[in-house]
């Protein structure tokens, strides 16, 4: 689902980090004061136990919805797709992919596996609970058909039912939920064309979020003025998100068969790999004034990257002569792309907007070219006028 901003680091799982935006922590309270209600009613327990069983609950809600946002970074990453984080937010979690998919095989496999996730979490609950439940409690408990003073098929029950609900909400066909998203796999299977499957799947998000809209100012002024009001805004939220995508996809008829090459700047400077830390630093550092260089061996192909702290360390430190090699990055996902990358693809790419630059190199891997983020956005630029190619 949607995110954003800044995070607050909580974990780091398989190699992932997993942030928490601020507005999480306000969710977290409210859902906490909001469940020792709820439980404080289903429950034959005292009001500290329901406070507990409250925050407990919350804790695995969002755990859940951890497990669900891996389920999409896993697939991404087995697909050769990088992973930047996944961040909790006031309205769920994202995962952040250091490129958008590239294939419909790839957009259906990546957005079906956070739901798939969620489904399994559903029946592991159901079963977990109807083992600890000696009474079979626990679809009363999904059903919240009865209270009881069994805690765990409770508590296990609520789990189940608040991911089902996630998971049929989630499945809707409306950009940008995870429905949305496999309808845009399917449309752009069928059509062959991502540019119109993004804009069917998108003016769907669109009515969707008029409905959630509408939906949610009935309840705020019939019925539920904290649940109306909150299904409102998460409408407005989607159907920006929704225009964005449709919007984007008009855009991308104007940029489209624009690619890195076109780009590029064809003759990078880039520091070989056998040159000492001092020649880095006077010759290149020094004289081009620029954060970081591509390293490359004697036949151009790529090696990594070479930031100026470690050749100023290195210099500094009294190893003036230790190997450019033994300093660089190796360049990582997402850093490096082919001739042929649409300039679609560059646009949601999160290591050029961090490193200000990715790297161009060729079938052989011989650095053939570098694109900026200041190239890019020229291109943008002229886009916005009228079709480039």
């Amino acid at each position: 689902m949607l995110g954003g901003g800044g995070s607050v680091q909580l974990a780091k799982v398989f190699g992932i980090r997993i942030g928490a935006s601020p507005s999480w922590f306000i969710v977290l309270f409210i859902m906490i004061w909001a469940l020792s209600g709820f439980f404080g009613d289903v429950l034959d327990a005292s009001d500290t136990t329901a406070y507990v069983v409250a925050v407990g609950a919350a804790l695995v809600f969002f755990l859940s919805l951890v497990l669900h946002e891996l389920g999409h970074a896993l697939v991404a990453r087995r697909n050769g797709i990088g992973i930047s984080g996944i961040d909790l937010w006031f309205f769920g979690g994202i995962a952040k992919m250091t490129r958008d998919t590239a294939t419909p095989g790839e957009e259906f496999r990546v957005a079906a596996a956070g739901p798939a996730v969620t489904l399994l979490v559903v029946a592991l609950c159901l079963g977990l609970g109807a083992l600890l439940s000696d009474s079979g409690h626990i679809l009363d408990a999904a059903r919240f058909q009865d209270t009881s003073n069994e805690i765990a098929p409770t508590l296990l029950g609520w789990l189940a039912f608040v991911n089902g609900a996630l998971f049929v909400f989630n499945m809707i066909p409306a950009f940008p939920l995870d429905g949305g998203r496999i309808a845009r796999a399917a449309a752009w299977k069928v059509t062959g064309d991502r540019t119109s499957a993004t804009r069917i799947s998108g003016r769907l998000g669109q009515v969707f979020s008029y409905v959630l809209i509408g939906g949610g100012l009935f309840l705020a002024f019939s019925s539920d003025p904290a649940g109306g009001l909150y299904l409102a805004v998460l409408g407005w939220f989607l159907g920006q998100a929704a225009r964005g995508a449709v919007a984007a996809s008009e855009f991308s008829e104007r940029i489209e068969g624009v690619t890195a090459e076109d780009l590029m700047e064809h003759e990078p400077v880039a520091v070989p790999g056998t040159a000492s830390a001092l020649a880095a630093q006077e010759e290149f550092f020094l004289r081009y004034r620029v954060p970081w260089f591509p390293v490359v061996d004697a036949a151009g192909r790529l090696l990594g990257r070479l930031r100026e702290e470690r050749v100023d360390g290195a210099v500094a430190g009294g190893q003036p002569a230790l190997a450019v090699a033994e300093m660089l990055e190796p360049a990582v996902e997402g850093d490096c792309v082919a001739r042929d990358e649409p300039l679609e693809h560059l646009l949601g790419s999160e290591p050029l907007r961090a490193l200000g630059a990715l790297m161009v190199i060729d079938h052989d891997g011989r650095l053939v070219g570098l694109v900026t983020l200041d190239r890019v956005r020229r291109a943008l630029a002229a886009g916005a006028a009228g079709p480039l190619a």
